[in-house]
C-alpha cells in the first residue's frame, strides 16, 4: 500500500512517499503565492511524482494522496474556501492535483493533518482520544477521537487559538478579544518578555537577549533558570494562560493526552513540570478518574506529511 502525503506551507510544500505505513522518502519544492493556483497545484502533482519515483517505487502504484493545506478547508469538497495568505477563495485544489496525477487526492487543513501524524505515528500513537497544541506564531492544534480527526462542520471546527480565555483581553487578528493564541503563543511570550525588559532594565534579560530585536521564545526561560525574578513572573504568567486554555479544552473533550508542538515546547520539562500541575488543579473532577497526560509532540516538521498520509489512508479505508 504506497501513498503520498503533501504538508503545504506558505515557502514550501513538503513531500513524503510512504510504503506499508513506513515513510520511504521525503523531498520539497519551494511555493510561493505568484504561482498562483494552477502553479502550485502544478508543483505538488510533479513533487508527488518525483518522490515516489526517487524512492524507486512506480507511481502507478501509489493508492492515493493526501494534503495539509493552511486555511479554511472543506476537506469533503477537497476545497480551499478561504487562505489569507496567498488570496485563495474557493480553490479546488484536491481536483486540481488530481487531474494532474491521476489519483485520489484528499485534502484537509495543515493543523489537523499534524494532529493526526502526531496521533497515528509519534507522542499520541498510544492514544484514542488526544489533542495536539502548537505554539507557534499562532496557537494552533487538532483533535483526534476514537482514532479519527474530528473536523467540525464544513472542516471549520478545531480553531483550538481562538478560544477566549480573558474576556475584553488583548484584540486578536480574528477581530475578537483575549483569544488563547494572544497569550499562549510563541509570539506572545516574546511580546511578553520584551515588556517586561522595558519595564526593568535591571533584569537579566537583557544580557540573555541583548536586545529587544534578538528576543525569542526562550529567551524568557533562559533567564528564569539562571534566577532573574522578572523573567520568572514572565514564564509564570505564560504557563498559568496556557494552562487555562488547556483545561477548557481538556474538559470539554477529556483526552488521554495533550501533545504540545512548536517552538516553546523544546523547553521541555521546565514547561511541561509546572504546566501539568496546574492543568490538573483546573480539570474538573480532578484527575483520579481520567488521568491526563501532557507530552510533547514527537515528529517536529514531518508532523504535516505523516498526516496528510494518514488522512488519504483514512479517507480511502472509509469509501
Amino acid at each position: 500500500m504506497i501513498y503520498v502525503g503533501i504538508d503545504l506551507g506558505g515557502m514550501s510544500a513538503k513531500s513524503g512517499v510512504f510504503e506499508d505505513g513506513r515513510l520511504i522518502r521525503k523531498e520539497r519544492v519551494d511555493t510561493d503565492p505568484a504561482d498562483g493556483a494552477e502553479g502550485v497545484a502544478e508543483k505538488i502533482g510533479a513533487l508527488a511524482k518525483n518522490v515516489a519515483a526517487h524512492a524507486g517505487l512506480r507511481f502507478e502504484d501509489v493508492q492515493a494522496i493526501g494534503i495539509g493545506s493552511p486555511g479554511v478547508i472543506d476537506s469533503a469538497a477537497g476545497v480551499v474556501a478561504k487562505w489569507g495568505n496567498y488570496n485563495w477563495r474557493q480553490v479546488p485544489l484536491a481536483r486540481m492535483v488530481a487531474d494532474r496525477t491521476g489519483k485520489p487526492v484528499c485534502l484537509t487543513n495543515d493543523a489537523n493533518a499534524a494532529a493526526l501524524g502526531e496521533a497515528k505515528f509519534g507522542a499520541g500513537a498510544n492514544y484514542k482520544d488526544c489533542l495536539l497544541i502548537t505554539l507557534g506564531t499562532g496557537v494552533g492544534g487538532g483533535i483526534v477521537l476514537g482514532g479519527k480527526l474530528f473536523e467540525g462542520y464544513r472542516s471549520a471546527g478545531a480553531e483550538v487559538g481562538h478560544m477566549v480565555i480573558q474576556t475584553g483581553g488583548r484584540r486578536c487578528g480574528c477581530g475578537r478579544r483575549g483569544c488563547f493564541e494572544q497569550y499562549s503563543s510563541a509570539t506572545a511570550l516574546i511580546r511578553d518578555t520584551r515588556e517586561a525588559m522595558e519595564s526593568n532594565r535591571a533584569s537579566l534579560l537583557w544580557e540573555i537577549a541583548g536586545s529587544l530585536e534578538k528576543v525569542d521564545g526562550s529567551t524568557a526561560f533562559k533567564a528564569a533558570r539562571a534566577g532573574d525574578e522578572t523573567a520568572r513572573r514572565v514564564v509564570g504568567d505564560y504557563i498559568r494562560y496556557l494552562a487555562e486554555g488547556i483545561a477548557n479544552l481538556v474538559n470539554i473533550f477529556r483526552p488521554q493526552a495533550v501533545m504540545l508542538g512548536g517552538g516553546v515546547s523544546n523547553e521541555g520539562e521546565a514547561l511541561l513540570v509546572p504546566l501539568k500541575e496546574k492543568v490538573n488543579e483546573r480539570i474538573y473532577v480532578g484527575t483520579e478518574y481520567a488521568p491526563l497526560d501532557i507530552l510533547r509532540a514527537a515528529l517536529g516538521n514531518d508532523a504535516g506529511i505523516y498526516g496528510a498520509y494518514a488522512y488519504a489512508l483514512q479517507r480511502q479505508t472509509e469509501r
